[in-house]
């Protein structure tokens, strides 16, 4: 496919998908597009790319980088945020990393992050939360925390279906509310806005099914469903049920409830079972912190996950090291989970961890898990080091200070090192 203002690599292939088992074929030399992002997004995303190609070289494969735009990047070139020649590029060559894109709160366009993932139906946004030795930690164990989380992408109150305070709109869903469906008291006097929460079957399952594979296929205990369903009974806790329906259905052979662990194994865990339970959400914010290590795959919901995910981000250090990824049929689209931090832009100041991290979900995706190993242990090699960028300097005694592209440097250098 052409496209009207993007290049396309010539040295590289595309990676293609089965239509029958939906395997990814990835050759040695993909094309792989990439957002560098807005604000720190134009330090942090040259920065991941130069660690990330090292790992391809040091594996004896290539990247064939193909620059797309969105946000402001986007608005120069196109007049628009989001073109549809990037929405396009990603699309037909399947997996493709980003940087952040600004979201204005309260005013201006709606998430493009939001968008992305809804035009390209990326329905699974996975975070995985792991220490790296050397990151200083506001707890007392770091290590204990090893786990990934998936956060529904597609739905909840992220579904953009909203009505302002003082609009038509809004009035005729009050007084649908109010007259039609009875609920006449409920909603206070004087402006209001209203959102509606919808959560499916169908989107649950998937998720869900998303997040028991991905515990299967990295020898992971349990899938924990988290849901506020004592209080959103038909939303909540339908996912819950869902969840636990989609379980016994697809995975009735490899999955044990809770229930059934203490009843038929006395909370002996057997090798070959994975334990499908459930928490309430309140409380397992609070157990992240209490019971950490009890914990591997999250699947949740959308605005739960994106609580949750930043929570247990912070106990290993701060989402300056927080990866993440949408996935969908056949698709990947990395991300870090922080900010565009405007006010740092072109200071080659920021950490580009998350981003650097963020491709070695990405390439363990395509099946490059030994470029994907390479890289964790270069980054943990790094900080253990004391090689750091300012957030984390000021945190460490006699750490040594470097800029971005300093740090992606001594990336590189301890990838070559590793390898």
């Amino acid at each position: 496919m052409s496209y009207d203002q993007i290049e396309v690599p010539e040295d590289g292939e595309k990676i293609t998908v089965d239509e029958e088992t939906g395997a990814l074929s990835v050759p040695e030399n993909p094309i792989i597009p990439i957002i560098h992002g807005d604000g720190i997004g134009t330090d942090v995303g040259p920065a991941a790319q130069k660690v990330l190609d090292a790992a391809a070289e040091a594996t004896g494969r290539s990247v064939s980088w193909m620059r797309v735009y969105a946000g402001s990047s986007a608005r120069d070139k196109y007049d628009e945020n989001l073109p549809a020649d990037t929405v396009n590029a990603i699309r037909d060559h399947r997996v493709a990393i980003k940087g952040p894109l600004t979201t204005p709160v309260g005013a201006g366009f709606r998430s493009l992050n939001v968008a992305l993932r809804k035009k390209l139906d990326l329905y699974a946004n996975v975070r995985p939360t792991y220490h790296l030795d050397g990151v200083p930690s506001p707890v007392k164990n770091p290590a204990a925390m090893d786990m990934v989380t998936f956060r529904e992408n597609t739905e909840d109150v992220y579904a953009g279906i909203e009505w302002e305070a003082g609009t038509d709109e809004v009035q005729k869903v009050k007084e649908f509310v109010e007259e039609e469906m009875g609920h006449d008291d409920v909603i206070h006097d004087g402006p209001v806005g209203i959102g509606i929460k919808p959560i499916t079957e169908f989107g649950t399952k998937r998720l869900v099914r998303e997040a028991i594979e991905y515990a299967i296929e990295n020898d992971r205990d349990s899938v924990t469903l988290v849901h506020k369903g004592n209080i959103m009974k038909f939303t909540e806790g339908a996912f819950r049920d869902w969840g636990y329906e989609l379980a016994a259905e697809e995975f009735g052979d490899v999955t044990i409830t809770e229930d059934e662990l203490w009843e038929e194994y006395d909370g002996e865990k057997p090798e070959d079972k994975i334990v499908v339970k459930d928490r309430i959400a309140d409380n397992m914010l609070q157990q992240l912190l209490t019971r950490t290590a009890d914990y591997d795959v999250i699947a949740t919901m959308n605005l739960n996950g994106d609580y949750m995910s930043d929570a247990a981000g912070a106990q290993i250090g701060g989402l300056g090291i927080a990866p993440g990824a949408n996935f969908g049929e056949g698709l990947c689209l990395a991300e870090p989970v922080h900010g565009s931090a405007p006010k740092y832009a072109g200071e080659d100041k920021v950490n580009p961890t998350a981003m650097i991290l963020s491709g070695r979900l990405m390439f363990e995706y395509m099946g490059w898990k030994d470029a994907g190993k390479l890289i964790r242990d270069a980054v943990e090699k790094t900080i253990s080091e004391g090689d750091v960028t300012y957030d984390l300097e000021r945190q460490i005694e006699g750490g040594n200070k470097l800029a971005t592209s300093e740090y992606a440097d001594k990336v590189v250098e301890n990838i070559h090192e590793l390898a």
